[in-house]
C-alpha cells in the first residue's frame, strides 16, 4: 500500500480521517509478557537496544496483538550520548546512570565522529521493520529533543527537579548552547538516517521541556526542536515530524507556530477544546488518553477515550496517551482502548 494511503500519515498531512488512527507511546514494552520474554535474553538495556534481532520482535510484537496503525522503532533516547561518547549505564532498579557532562572541559570529549557506526544497528532495525511490519502500518522513527537529552548528560541520571541543569543554563549559557548545539547536529543526522533506513514519519520526544519558564522554553526546546524540524524538511519534504514538548501547557502553541512541526502530541493536562481551538487548526493532534485510566480500566477509562474521541476527530487527530503505557498496564485494557478507537463511527455522534 502506498504510504500516502496509510491512515496514521494522512492524519499527519493534515486530512481528517474516517477514524482516528492509534498507536500508543511505549507500546512495545514491559507491560507485555512477550515482551519480557524477549528481553531476557540481552545482557543489559543498551544491548538490547543495539540487538537488530531483538529491537525488532519487540517493535512486532504490540502489532501481532493489537493492530496499530503505526508502529514506532524500538530503542532509547539516551543512544545519542551514548553515540557521543558519554558513558551511560542502566542500572537495574534505578534507571540510566552518565558521567555528568558540566563544562566545556567535560563537553570536548565527546565528537559526532563515528556516531553512524556506534548507532548502525538501530537503523538497520529501521530497515528490517520497513519490510516486516504489515503494509497498512506506518513506521515511526525517533530521538530525544537536545534539552531532555541534556538533562541526562548534565545531571547524570533522572531528576525530579532539574536543580542541576537549570541552573548551569542560567550560570553558564555559553557551555550549555556548545551542548545544545551538539545535540541538535547528532539528533539531525541520527533522524536523517532513520529516514533513510526506512522511517516515515519521525517523533521528537521533549519530555522535560515542562520544567522551563517561557524565556527558557523559547531557546532550549523551541530553537532546537526548530533547526531539527528544519533539516529535516530541507532534505525530505514529505517526512511528517510529530513534536512533544510533554509538560508545555499553553506554550504548545506556540512551539507549533514556531517549529513547523506536522503534528504535536499533547500530555493528559491539556484541555480538549483548548487543543481543537488553539492546536487543531495549525497541524495534527496527537493525544491525549491518561495512561494510569488504562491502568484503571472499566467504566472511567471507556468514558475518557469516548470524549477524546467525540471531541477530537472533527479535525486531523491521532489517538495515543500523554505519556507511555506504564508496566502495571493489563494488556486487556489495552486491547480495550484499541477495539473502541478501530470500531468508531464519528458519523454516529
Amino acid at each position: 500500500m502506498a504510504s500516502s494511503e496509510k491512515l496514521f500519515l494522512r492524519a499527519l498531512k493534515g486530512e481528517t480521517t474516517e477514524r482516528p488512527p492509534i498507536w500508543l507511546m511505549r507500546q512495545a514494552g514491559r507491560y507485555l509478557p512477550e515482551y519480557l520474554e524477549t528481553r531476557a535474553k540481552s545482557k543489559n538495556f543498551l544491548h538490547f537496544c543495539y540487538s537488530p534481532d531483538l529491537a525488532e520482535e519487540v517493535t512486532l510484537q504490540p502489532l501481532r496483538r493489537y493492530g496499530f496503525d503505526a508502529a514506532i522503532l524500538f530503542a532509547d533516547i539516551l543512544t545519542i550520548p551514548d553515540a557521543l561518547g558519554q558513558k551511560v549505564e542502566f542500572i537495574k532498579g534505578e534507571g540510566p546512570k552518565l558521567e555528568p557532562i558540566r563544562n566545556s572541559e567535560e563537553l570536548s570529549k565527546l565528537s559526532l565522529t563515528g556516531i553512524h557506526d556506534h548507532l548502525a544497528p538501530v537503523y538497520e532495525t529501521v530497515s528490517r521493520l520497513s519490510k516486516s511490519i504489515p503494509e497498512t502500518t506506518a513506521l515511526i522513527g525517533f530521538a530525544g529533543a537536545p534539552w531532555t537529552n541534556a538533562t541526562y548528560m548534565v545531571e547524570g541520571k533522572g531528576s525530579k527537579t532539574y536543580e542541576t541543569i537549570r541552573l548551569i543554563a542560567y550560570q553558564d549559557p555559553d557551555f550549555f548552547q556548545e551542548l545544545i548545539n551538539l545535540l541538535v547536529e547528532a539528533t539531525s543526522e541520527y533522524l536523517l538516517k532513520q529516514i533513510e533506513a526506512g522511517a516515515e514519519a519521525v517523533q521528537i520526544f521533549d519530555s522535560w521541556a515542562g520544567v522551563l519558564p517561557e524565556e527558557q522554553f523559547d531557546r532550549w526546546v523551541i530553537e532546537p526542536n526548530k533547526e531539527i524540524t528544519s533539516r529535516i524538511k530541507d532534505a525530505h519534504p514529505d517526512i511528517p515530524v510529530i513534536g512533544f514538548p510533554r509538560g508545555a501547557g499553553p506554550l504548545y502553541k506556540k512551539f507549533v507556530v514556531e517549529t513547523g512541526v506536522d503534528g504535536v502530541s499533547i500530555d493528559q493536562t491539556v484541555p480538549l477544546d483548548w487543543a481543537i481551538e488553539e492546536l487543531q487548526p495549525h497541524c495534527c493532534v496527537q493525544g491525549n488518553l491518561d495512561n494510569l485510566a488504562v491502568v484503571a480500566g472499566g467504566e472511567q477509562m471507556e468514558a475518557q477515550v469516548q470524549n477524546i474521541l467525540e471531541k477530537m476527530s472533527h479535525g486531523p487527530f491521532i489517538f495515543n496517551l500523554g505519556h507511555g503505557i506504564v508496566p502495571q498496564t493489563p494488556p486487556e485494557n489495552v486491547a480495550r482502548v484499541v477495539e473502541m478507537v478501530q470500531n468508531f463511527d464519528k458519523t454516529a455522534i
